[in-house]
């Protein structure tokens, strides 16, 4: 090895005579640094074979990359796949070329599975289309409407409570879980908390103090009326009682001998009279009886206890550190929990210092707690959230004089029976209890006897009727695109007069229709099951407060909103069933105001409108032409030849007397030329000469 100088051919450095590698690249050479040194030899002049290079003679290089490589086998797998993935294709002119151009395909192509599955397949859709096909037919000859959405979860609930009553007995209310609509109605949710009943309790081993709890002299004025007097003023009032010596009904605020501050507060309240169901219930209550209440929507019943409840607790000694409430108001939902308390508030809270607790299921276990350990003389609750701070010793009943179950018959339809015994069986047996309720079926009935003693029984009105102060105009459209027409036309003047509730039956149709109203400039809220609790709770208070003048809601809006500005209500579409119209309209004409209420049919709701009909006449309020013949349309497709009798309604046109007037003499044509083998059918194949003679006497209607 020596040095050379380089030459001709020749490479300059240290080698074997200058030899060097014919084929490889020269790498460019890095700028030389001050502490470069050389600690061996190699050929060519670089380092030796096994000798690593400085580390900053990598300054700069690319670090290799095993992406780069796997890509560069890869590659050539993806070559080789490709090439073997190619269809083959033979040559111009080649026997396999003519085979597959004259048709004659591989066994492949012609699978006989294949075949047969591609004609099943064809098979079924042309059976789903004659399927789609016959639907259609069967809506448009039948006007089914295809405004209602399925069953939703809390639908399906209360709809499979009516078919199976006592399926629920053991139910309770869902309390953290749980999440309520506007209308009070629980929806369903995944999990559920079962509150098992508060246990038994012997009475007798606790030393209850006594207590009065008839306050009530009559007045003057009745002491004077006659027994005679007092039915033709029960009768003028629309009201039915049963008892014994029940008190004779008053006819003014006068007679109930309140104190100045409560009757202050209510003047302040713009009562003028007091309503039916108050005339003879408070009376009632301040005499000390147990009372059974049935009155229609709107009546002042809330009124009607909450009077003498202040009276009743006022009498009271005031309450000690640790003591329970003296009256308890059990409610059903959430929604009327908050509405009996703001109208206790309003009554109450100018004329005597007392203090309520709302206790109900998803408020807060630890504030509500809080609040009743602090002291509350009014207890606002739903039965499940009050058994539970009792089993807690958050509160105690033993306290408690004046119970009242408001809606009791909505708290036995959501399985709380058991929960509404043991709380009544913990208060102490000489109580007063007043239960409130719709309707009077066998288990309100049962729970009055067992739970009531000697109780006066008042009935205000007919059970289920609409509201006679509502005025129900019924508008026939030719199709549901002429309702948007009709509602622009006229909602400037409806809003003239007082607040608007506008009832959609679907939510997106609700959604649709605030959208287009906002669109025309109209200022309005909008309310349905989807939305938060806070929203709806925002904006009842907006609709409240008349910061909104419209409300367009689903029939979540059709239980529980009491608000006296409302002296509108459109039915945009029909409800589902006549009682949720009954709880539609009742929206207005509350307290003894007046309301008008709008239904906008289509020729579809023809099964709807033989219902209206009776709900109008139910209320004393005329029947139109055009719906008695929307009406007795449905009557008429279940027998061909009652339809060629009842088309037309000139037989009819002469109303009689009373509202029952033109429907009795519509059925009576109708069943003067029914043909004999219809009459047979109906009676039940009776003989056709009782029939007539019936008929003659007019015994059928």
């Amino acid at each position: 090895m020596n040095w050379s100088k380089g030459g001709p051919g020749v490479k300059r450095g240290f080698g074997f005579g200058g030899f060097s590698l014919a084929g490889k690249k020269e790498e460019p050479r890095l700028p030389q640094k001050s502490h470069t040194s050389f600690g061996a030899t190699g050929s060519g002049g670089g380092y030796g074979k096994n000798q690593q290079l400085p580390s900053f003679y990598k300054i700069g290089t690319k670090r290799a990359n095993f992406d780069e490589e796997n890509a560069y086998f890869e590659d050539d797998e993806e070559e080789s796949s490709s090439n073997v993935d190619l269809p083959y294709i033979p040559a111009e002119n080649s026997p396999t070329r003519q085979q597959m151009q004259s048709g004659g395909g591989s066994d492949s192509e012609d699978d006989p599975l294949d075949a047969f599955m591609a004609e099943v397949e064809n098979q079924a859709a042309k059976d789903m289309r004659k399927l789609e096909e016959k639907e259609k037919e069967k809506k448009s000859a039948k006007g089914i409407r295809d405004d209602i959405e399925e069953e939703d979860e809390q639908e399906a609930y209360f709809r499979y409570m009516a078919e199976n009553p006592t399926a629920g007995l053991t139910q309770e209310e869902e309390e953290e879980n749980i999440d309520y609509d506007s209308d009070g109605n629980p929806i369903a949710s995944t999990t559920k908390k079962i509150i098992m009943p508060l246990p038994p309790i012997d009475h007798s081993e606790i030393d209850y103090p006594p207590f009065e709890k008839n306050f009530y002299n009559e007045h003057e004025e009745l002491s004077s009326l006659t027994g005679t007097q007092v039915l033709e003023l029960r009768q003028k009032l629309n009201l039915r009682v049963s008892g014994a010596a029940p008190p004779k009904p008053c006819t003014s605020f006068a007679h109930f001998g309140f104190d100045e501050q409560l009757m202050h507060q209510i003047r302040k309240s713009e009562y003028t009279q007091p309503t039916p169901i108050q005339c003879q219930g408070v009376p009632i209550a301040l005499s000390g009886r147990d009372m059974i209440g049935i009155a229609k929507t709107g009546s002042g019943k809330t009124a009607a206890f909450i009077w003498p409840m202040l009276v009743h607790i006022m009498d009271q000694k005031e309450l000690e550190a640790g003591e329970g409430p003296i009256a308890v108001i059990v409610c059903p939902t959430r929604e009327l929990c908050q509405q009996v308390r703001t109208e206790r508030r309003s009554e109450g809270n100018l004329s005597y210092s007392l203090r309520s607790v709302a206790v109900y299921g998803g408020g807060s276990m630890w504030e509500q707690a809080k609040a009743l350990q602090e002291g509350a003389e009014i207890v606002v609750c739903t039965p499940g959230r009050l058994i539970d701070h009792v089993k807690k010793k958050a509160t105690s009943l033993q306290r408690v004089t004046y119970l009242v179950f408001d809606e009791a018959d909505r708290m036995f339809d959501m399985g709380f029976e058991y929960q509404v015994r043991s709380i009544a069986s913990h208060v102490r047996p000489d109580r007063q209890t007043l239960l409130f309720s719709a309707t009077f079926r066998k288990k309100i009935e049962r729970l009055a006897r067992d739970i009531l003693v000697d109780p006066i029984r008042v009935v205000q009105g007919d059970i289920g009727e609409a509201n006679e102060d509502v005025t129900q105009v019924v508008e026939l459209l030719l199709s549901g695109s002429d309702k948007w027409g009709w509602l622009v036309r006229r909602l400037v003047e409806f809003t003239s007069s007082g607040s608007v509730l506008i009832f959609v039956t679907k939510k997106a149709n609700c959604e649709e229709l605030a959208t287009n109203l906002t669109q025309e400039g109209y200022s309005l809220g909008l309310l349905h099951g989807d939305m938060d609790q806070s929203e709806r709770n925002k904006v009842i208070s907006d609709f409240k407060k008349k910061n909104l003048p419209i409300l367009v809601a689903t029939d979540v809006a059709a239980r529980g909103l009491d608000i006296p500005s409302i002296r509108t209500v459109v039915n945009y579409d029909v409800a589902r069933d006549i009682d949720t119209h009954t709880h539609r309209i009742g929206r207005t004409g509350r307290a003894g105001e007046k309301g008008v209420a709008y239904t906008l049919l289509t020729s579809k709701d023809t099964t709807f409108a033989g219902d209206l009909v009776r709900n109008l006449e139910g209320a004393n309020q005329s029947v139109s032409k055009e719906l008695m013949d929307l009406a007795m349309q449905e009557r008429s497709s279940s027998s061909s030849s009652l339809l060629s009798s009842t088309s037309s309604y000139e037989g009819y046109s002469k109303p009689t007397t009373g509202a029952m007037g033109d429907r009795m003499s519509a059925m009576k044509q109708a069943f003067q030329v029914l043909p004999v083998s219809n009459f047979s059918l109906i009676l039940g194949f009776a003989p056709l000469l009782l029939c007539k003679a019936a008929y003659a006497c007019n015994l059928c209607f």
